[in-house]
């Protein structure tokens, strides 16, 4: 069964974010005055195979255990679902 997961790495509260502090500053001077915070973060969207739903969610905590997300400074989350195919056997995304 083919799964498609949505990613979001984002840095732990309390850790510096150089980056939103950038687009935040960008924003307000853009005019949008009441722009307080910004936090960037990262969206992966990731197509795999595995045989059940159980199967999924464990590949993708293993997938951000070891490679995606940092575990000191970032926080991953993730929706998964099976990805749907339309006639003639493609994919849709």
């Amino acid at each position: 069964m083919r799964w498609l997961a949505d990613v979001h790495v984002r840095l732990r509260p309390g850790i510096a974010d150089p980056e939103g502090q950038t687009i935040a500053g960008g924003l307000r001077a853009l005019g949008f005055a009441t722009v307080d915070e910004v936090r960037a973060g990262k969206l992966l969207r990731i197509a795999f195979d595995a045989a059940d739903r159980d199967e999924a969610e464990a590949a993708v905590a293993e997938m951000c255990g070891r490679l995606l997300a940092n575990p000191v400074m970032e926080t991953a989350d993730w929706e998964l679902r099976v990805e749907a195919a339309r006639e003639g056997g493609e994919a849709v995304r």
